[in-house]
């Protein structure tokens, strides 16, 4: 049995990231493999390509690039997907069993009696009155006012904010993409619109397809566990061992703990290369989605400043740690950047923030950045 220690890990992690960034092609990094979480207004996913490939793609031009289809996907956050790819994807986003929905959509017995229907029919019900609605672009609440008219009344909450029902967001979020609804990037208010090409609404599970993320989520975030890809996903861990859990891994001891690997990856996991790199990870970075936090970052102080409910900041990624976090604001043209390192860095590392700084401000728009340091 093959046994590491979490530093052999985390330089594993930043070359099957593609963070070594070796490649020109934006569509080709393998975190496309799951998606790219988005955080529109700081340009999360382009900030993620930048540090992922030579040429930076300005955010202005992903928004508009037709290789990519941003929607809701993963636990109803924003992602992008190749466009190519993601029709096939919708299917492995319906919910394998009701336990699996409720899980999805952390409901409980309570909100399954109000709706007067199983979760995973609730769900299916909201999919299929979406897909009547959006027929065409269309702002995200006059959608969700819309599809609360045409649904029974239990899948719907009273918003204080808008004195108004409306469709729970959960499920909203979730029935989207298997209504072929996405996002259109770039716009404000959020907007939703239907996919080219429109597939219908998934009549069943798609066991193979679950799998195909694990698989994708352990050649990402490997080695790892069932109950992190379950964590990933947004589900219990009897529905990723029981229906989509892949079969040719390996099991590896990671600081004397069972994880698990695809075993082609086995070669990149005994000898990746020395991770001696400097990147600006944006907030929700896909290296950041592991939810073995532990290993990722092993000073669990830091966990609430690096991953908060609202507000994260980036993560600064030096040395094949996580060495710090960096915080964004405009000044006009310029892009004032805040790091706080978790340690003292050298004079030569903090060269290379600065480097990859004005590499974050181009991608953003910005003519210039500054970068100040919190000692």
């Amino acid at each position: 049995m093959l046994v590491v220690d979490r530093e052999q890990v985390l330089a594993y992690r930043i070359l099957a990231h593609g963070l070594h960034r070796t490649g020109t092609d934006p569509a080709a990094p393998a975190v496309f493999d799951l998606g790219v979480q988005d955080i529109g207004q700081r340009d999360s996913a382009a900030v993620a390509l930048a540090a992922r490939t030579r040429e930076p793609v300005p955010a202005a031009s992903l928004v508009d690039d037709p290789r990519f289809t941003l929607a809701w996907s993963y636990r109803g956050a924003p992602h992008y997907h190749r466009a190519a790819e993601f029709p096939g994807l919708v299917p492995a986003l319906l919910p394998l069993t009701e336990s699996d929905a409720r899980a999805r959509m952390t409901w409980r017995d309570q909100e399954v009696a109000e709706a007067g229907m199983p979760a995973a029919e609730a769900l299916l019900t909201a999919a299929r009155a979406l897909r009547e609605v959006v027929r065409e672009p269309m702002p995200k609440g006059a959608a969700s006012t819309a599809v609360t008219g045409m649904v029974p009344t239990g899948l719907s909450r009273w918003c204080r904010g808008c004195q108004a029902m409306h469709i729970f967001e959960q499920v909203m979020r979730l029935a989207a993409p298997l209504a072929g609804i996405r996002l259109v990037a770039g716009a404000a208010p959020a907007t939703l619109a239907p996919l080219a090409g429109r597939p219908p609404v998934p009549a069943e599970p798609d066991t193979a397809g679950v799998t195909r993320i694990a698989a994708a989520y352990l050649r990402l975030h490997g080695p790892a566990t069932a109950t992190e890809v379950a964590g990933f996903l947004g589900t219990t861990k009897r529905t990723v061992t029981e229906g989509g859990w892949p079969e040719d891994l390996v099991e590896v001891r990671v600081d004397g703990h069972p994880a698990y690997l695809p075993a082609g990856q086995v070669p990149e996991l005994e000898n990746p290369p020395e991770p001696g790199l400097v990147r600006l990870l944006p907030p929700w970075d896909p290296l950041l989605q592991a939810r073995d936090r532990l290993v990722l970052v092993p000073d669990k102080a830091w966990h609430k400043e690096i991953w908060k409910v609202i507000g994260n900041p980036g993560a600064l990624l030096a040395g094949g740690e996580i060495a710090g976090t960096w915080r964004t604001r405009s000044a006009g043209r310029r892009l004032d950047v805040t790091v706080n390192p978790l340690w003292m860095l050298t004079r030569d590392v903090r060269a290379e923030v600065e480097a990859e700084a004005d590499r974050v401000a181009a991608v953003r728009g910005f003519a210039v950045a500054r970068v100040s340091w919190e000692e």
